[in-house]
């Protein structure tokens, strides 16, 4: 079945086979004014990043929009549960804490959480994101601003900044958890690059659309617990089911860490190291080919 869909998901079997009832464009409401968002984050061990992104919240709330700040976790990580408890402690004008605990099962097929949200949801739009994302200063006000009055299925960042690969023994990700605190980055390890299509972390979903349609919920296989993280194929089911790549925005402030290690890696240190390798290799081939289109920085 993994095959199947991704082989669909290609575009080479019609997506209204799996999801034919889909709002057409003049059955969605537009939003104007001070929009409701809520911003949608997985975390497996991930704690060491996570606490940037709560972080850049509280550093750099909204002024002009209500967020809402989703999470999903397992109570056996003990570290993201301790951050989160953290965070449930520090009130900020504009953003809510919603933190949602699942069975280890459930959390590591990404697409049931987001199903659940999506289908949950109040919020005028909801962005579903990776705990290693970071919404920097800006962010969220020009993200409320560029959405006014839009009706899209799907839209995402046409600009995201990111680090180098980073090991776990880097700086920014050797994070004392005994010590948890409000962090920022430093925007200077951070390279501008652009986005041509709404991948895993960059998906800003229309309410109505997240409503009516979920999040993969017709595709059973990625609705299925598993016993291990499962690679984030329903990304790309995803934007095929909405039958768009995205419509890109100029939203600033996007900034992303991006990691060699994966906390979905199991194994032991052999396979583990391998897998990393792979990934460095394939993030190298990456740039030389020009495929995460890195641009000359322009601040933030």
């Amino acid at each position: 079945m993994d095959y199947f869909l991704r082989f669909a998901a290609s575009g080479t079997v019609p997506a209204s086979w799996f999801l034919p009832d889909f709002p057409p464009l003049e059955k969605r409401r537009s939003f104007s004014g001070e929009l409701n968002i809520e911003i949608v984050s997985h975390c497996w061990l991930y704690g060491h990043m996570l606490v940037y992104q709560l972080s850049s919240l509280i550093n750099y709330p909204p002024t002009n929009c209500q967020v809402t700040m989703t999470v999903f976790y397992c109570e056996e990580d003990t570290r993201t549960r301790e951050l989160l408890n953290y965070f449930s402690g520090i009130q900020k004008a504009n953003i809510r804490w919603n933190w949602q605990a699942l069975p280890r099962e459930q959390l590591f097929r990404r697409g049931i959480g987001r199903n659940y949200a999506a289908r949950e949801t109040q919020a005028d739009w909801i962005w579903f994101t990776d705990c290693d994302l970071i919404f920097h200063k800006g962010c969220l006000d020009d993200l409320c601003q560029q959405l006014q009055n839009r009706r899209d299925a799907l839209v995402f960042p046409k600009f995201e900044r990111c680090t180098s690969l980073l090991t776990n023994e880097d700086p920014m990700l050797t994070v004392d958890p005994g010590n948890i605190q409000i962090l920022d980055i430093n925007t200077q390890k951070f390279t501008l690059n652009e986005r041509t299509r709404a991948t895993g972390p960059l998906q800003i979903t229309h309410g109505d659309i997240a409503r009516h349609c979920g999040y993969c919920e017709c595709l059973p296989l990625y609705q299925t617990p598993a016993n291990t993280w499962c690679k984030a194929r329903e990304d790309r089911a995803f934007r095929w089911l909405l039958r768009t790549q995205g419509t890109a925005l100029d939203i600033k402030g996007v900034y992303r860490i991006r990691h060699v290690y994966k906390g979905r890696y199991s194994g032991g240190k052999v396979s583990t190291g391998m897998r990393s390798r792979i990934r460095r290799i394939k993030s190298w081939i990456s740039e030389k080919l020009g495929l995460t289109r890195p641009k000359k920085s322009q601040g933030t």
